[in-house]
């Protein structure tokens, strides 16, 4: 080897895979022995069917560098100009991310590495920043409840346009909406309303009183308006509410620390964007959107929400409330498919809210509210007119012929603002503006108008007396107590140690693929030039982020086999909807509308029948045989009886019980000969990349979940991106954005997200993830993904009967363990595994789904042959104690399984009564006392919670009271 062919050879780029795939070469070795195995292209070539195997390699570059990555990123960042300070608005507002939440929650692994808090036991810190968040939107709106976070403005909008419909009684499938909400906003809800048959009409916002006589289901408003205006809304409100519709104010949160409250003039549903509480642009996400309504509607409420509960000593704990809203139970009776939060968004929205409080985000706004004013004075000595009397932040300027030259002016100095039309000019303004900003506005305002314009000392009062806010809010304890350093720095320690992060332990959820989210991953997305771009910035001031988005789509469309991909999902959910949409537009374009019948089989993810349903379509079950597989038989006869009206069948590959059926190409073969298309749900992808493909089954389309396969961590339940693949006849079919034309094919349904590019601000993790797998890691962790996933099931199957397994024996990422004997033998639920895994310092694997009484367990390439067997010695160790609850060594009631979890307090107590020791309560393997995860509370009660329902932190008149 010559010098420069070995100085190649050491230059670490080989080192990421070797870092992210965790078992070395030597563990591979031993589990491959363990499972009878020479190596593990046996082990693949027993697992994939060889009919659907991948022929040739992906085209996607050999891996690179961390550094080299880094290097790139910063590159692709530094084309992005963020030096040019966006007032845009249109909902997205610059805004300073306090440093302590930056680096102590957006930059910390235990806040984003953090699953769904479905165990509530073990996630009691992010289930109480959730609660501070819901708090904070039901005070700042002057609501009765709020979740714990949408997808962005748009679609929490047209969430509340379903709501509405859902509970109306009249029949109307007419939505007014002001033609003065944000353009992207109107268009999303417009989306959502056509295939499911609403008419969604815009109306100049004066003469929305009088067409509320035509008897709506809904009227949609916006406060202040996308050109800023400032309405008393009581008017439009009422005559809603007289027409029988429930009115539906979209809000600026920030304005309602000066503005009253549209739950004080009647408002049924309020929704917005938390992004301006301290999270940046992010060339348009992710942002937490929130959702409020009044406490008739809380179970037709969509999304999740966390409630107070109590534990099995009674002691105070959280929870997820109302779980049988949830889309995975109610299926296709579903009337929303959202599965997911913007959880990690959420909580710096809400951390940004306790570390000002009510005097902070007062102060905040007025200083927002006077830097319009002060504009809007310069305007008018500058000879332009204000369109708008009453504002908060946004001024909308009448320029005449001059409104080019004002765009100019101000971008020579720095600054985009929103040409309205082709005489108006808009220009928000946020917590970022300087003096020296306005005198720059004011000088391009003097450019523009020829004249000499200096910054004026007074400015005029812009926001009605009937307007402004009287009523108090965030009197909380906790929105009033963490404003010095050290104490908000300690509260968000106190809150992330009590949660179960991947930064502590594995957590082996099935198709949730908790994999590792490397640090060189993460780092990107605070920097400036990816974080500080708005979304609707000039195409020419994003360069770094459209090559970036064109260079992922790419490497995608390699992965799936697919022609074409959109990013604009932001979750799993929303790409479901947007491949939905795409097949339903196909068949229209035929002259096929008629097709309406979506064939689901029953084992499929729960997301997939609502999101059939929200797209329009008729659900019709497909039967699955015993081993777990689509039944053949049924399927054919289904798309037969309907094959005049088949859509789409939607399948999950490998399947949802952990299984590479052998007949998928079949499956395919049957829907499309009858008509229909093929989506696959890509949950499961992790399994797929390089080994197969959803163009290889035969797929049509397919959303990939970023968040799990490819590297964006889940932050505690959100964000997500779902991007979806398709084939080309599909490719006219996919999402396109009203404001920014380049988004998507002309020919699509319209946007499926407020954003072009939905969640672009956290793209940059799986550009790195898939830049530093190259395709060779890529391919070998899909592998490495299935060997520790069989090398799991050869560990317990002894212990415990392994469901569901492959033609030869051998599952795919995942394995089901069966628990259900042990109720009779034992009495011992599967839930009751889950709660005692949490003393070993386990996350549960995902129970009771899609089998109740199940475990479903997904470990990943990311964890380590040492990872894996103290996870499968817990779950050994959990089987000899249930042996011992069998053998009545332990009483049926009273042992370390039905108790758990176990907390510190449980053990220090003086007096003990149980039958087994303190050591076996907390300390019950050698591994567990090296690093113990004490969980904070005991088994939280979900009935009571639910029947005591209580979804915001408690007012200061209750610590008062407690005092006393």
């Amino acid at each position: 080897m010559n010098a420069i062919a070995e100085f190649d050879s050491l230059s670490g780029r080989e080192e990421f895979r070797a870092r992210h795939i965790a078992p070395s070469a030597a563990e591979q070795a031993a589990m491959l022995a363990a499972l009878g195995l020479p190596d593990r292209e046996t082990l693949i070539a027993r697992t994939v069917p060889d009919a659907i195997r991948l022929t040739r390699r992906m085209a996607i570059p050999p891996a690179r560098s961390e550094a080299e990555v880094l290097a790139e990123l910063a590159a692709l960042a530094a084309e992005n100009r963020s030096d040019i300070k966006s007032l845009i608005g249109l909902g997205y507002h610059g805004t300073h991310v306090p440093p302590v939440i930056l680096r102590n929650v957006l930059e910390n692994p235990g806040w984003y590495t953090a699953y769904t808090p479905y165990q509530a036991e073990i996630a009691q810190g992010r289930l109480e920043a959730l609660l501070n968040f819901q708090t904070m939107v039901t005070e700042l709106t002057g609501m009765e409840i709020a979740n714990a976070s949408l997808l962005d403005e748009g679609t929490a909008a047209a969430e509340a346009m379903a709501l509405a419909l859902h509970v109306q009684k009249g029949g109307s499938r007419l939505l007014l909406a002001a033609a003065d909400c944000h353009p992207q906003t109107l268009a999303v809800v417009e989306t959502r309303a056509r295939p499911l048959g609403i008419t969604v009409e815009r109306v100049a916002f004066a003469d929305l009183a009088a067409s509320c006589a035509r008897k709506p289901f809904g009227v949609l408003v916006q406060t202040p308006s996308t050109t800023g205006e400032l309405r008393d809304l009581a008017g439009v409100i009422a005559a809603a509410k007289g027409a029988g519709a429930l009115a539906i104010v979209a809000a600026d949160l920030l304005s309602l620390a000066l503005i009253r409250p549209p739950g004080e003039m009647g408002a049924d549903v309020v929704v917005g964007s938390a992004q301006r509480f301290g999270v940046p642009f992010g060339y348009g996400g992710p942002h937490a959107a929130f959702f409020a309504t009044r406490d008739a509607f809380k179970r037709q409420m969509p999304g999740r929400l966390v409630g107070v509960s109590v534990d099995a000593a009674g002691r105070p704990a959280l929870r997820l409330a109302l779980q049988t809203r949830e889309q995975h139970i109610r299926r296709e009776k579903a009337t929303s498919n959202i599965c997911t939060a913007q959880v990690l968004l959420a909580v710096m929205a809400g951390m940004y809210a306790v570390w000002h409080g009510a005097d902070g985000l007062q102060r905040i706004a007025r200083r927002c509210n006077l830097a319009a004013r002060i504009f809007a004075a310069a305007a008018r000595d500058a000879g332009f007119t204000p369109r708008h009397g009453a504002f908060f932040d946004t001024v909308t300027l009448d320029c005449g012929d001059r409104a080019e030259a004002l765009m100019a002016a101000a971008l020579a100095r720095g600054f985009n603002l929103r040409r309205v039309n082709a005489t108006d000019v808009g220009v928000a303004m946020d917590e970022t503006v300087t003096r020296a900003d306005l005198e720059r506005l004011t000088d391009a305002l003097g450019e523009a108008a020829g004249r000499s314009v200096t910054l004026p000392e007074t400015a005029d009062p812009s926001i009605p007396e009937g307007l402004l806010r009287t009523s108090r809010f965030l009197r909380q304890a906790v929105f009033n107590s963490h404003h010095a350093e050290h104490e908000m720095l300690r509260y968000l320690k106190r809150l992330e140690d009590k949660d179960v992060a991947l930064n502590r332990s594995m957590i082996p959820l099935g198709s949730c693929t908790m994999k590792l989210n490397a640090t060189a991953e993460m780092i990107p997305i605070t920097n400036p030039g990816f974080a500080n771009i708005h979304p609707f910035a000039p195409a020419e001031q994003a360069r770094g982020y459209r090559t970036l988005i064109t260079r992922l789509e790419q490497w995608l469309c390699a992965v799936t086999g697919f022609a074409a991909v959109s990013l604009q999902p932001n979750a799993g959910s929303a790409g479901e909807y947007a491949g939905l949409l795409a097949i339903r537009g196909f068949h229209e374009s035929r002259g096929e509308g008629h097709r309406d019948v979506c064939l689901i089989p029953t084992s499929a993810h729960g997301t997939n029948p609502a999101s059939a349903v929200m797209a329009g379509f008729r659900v019709v079950a497909v039967a699955c045989d015993r081993d777990g597989n689509v039944d053949l038989a049924d399927l054919r006869a289904k798309a037969e009886a309907n094959a005049s009206r088949l859509a789409a069948l939607m399948v999950t590959y490998p399947s949802t019980h952990g299984v590479f059926e052998e007949a998928i190409a079949e499956i395919c073969a049957i829907v499309h000969a009858h008509g229909g298309q093929v989506y696959m749900d890509g949950a499961n992808m992790n399994a797929q990349v390089g080994l197969t493909s959803p163009a290889a089954i035969g797929a049509d389309v397919c959303h990939l979940n970023l968040h799990k396969t490819f590297c964006i961590p889940h932050g505690g339940g959100g964000p997500g991106v779902g991007p979806i693949g398709v084939a080309a006849h599909l490719a006219p079919f996919l999402p396109n954005h009203p404001l920014v034309p380049e988004a998507g094919p002309a020919s699509g349904p319209g946007p499926v997200a407020s954003a072009p590019w939905g969640s672009a601000g956290i793209l940059p993790i799986p550009y790195a993830y898939i830049a530093m797998m190259g395709e060779e890691g890529l391919r070998e962790a899909s592998e490495v993904a299935i060997l520790n996933a069989n090398y799991i099931a050869h560990r317990l199957a002894p212990h415990y009967p392994i469901l569901y397994r492959g033609a030869h024996g051998f599952v795919a990422h995942e394995c089901i363990i069966d628990c259900r004997g042990f109720q009779a033998s034992a009495g011992v639920m599967v839930e009751d595994i889950a709660k005692r895994l949490q003393d070993y310092g386990f996350h549960a694997p995902t129970m009771s789904w899609p089998v109740a009484g199940t475990l479903m367990i997904e470990p990943t390439e990311s964890e380590s042959k040492a990872e894996l067997d103290r996870f499968c010695d817990a779950m050994i160790a959990i089987r000899a104690e249930i042996r011992a609850i069998e053998e009545r060594r332990w009483p049926i009631g009273d042992n370390p399984i039905k108790n758990a979890p176990h907390t510190a307090e449980d053990v220090t107590a003086e007096v003990w009564t149980h039958p087994y020791s303190r050591q076996v309560a907390v300390m019950p393997l050698p591994f567990v006392a090296a690093a113990k995860y004490w969980p904070p509370v005991k088994r939280v009660d979900n009935v009571y919670g639910d029947r005591n329902l209580v979804c915001t932190c408690e007012p200061m008149e209750s610590y008062a009271q407690a005092a006393e």
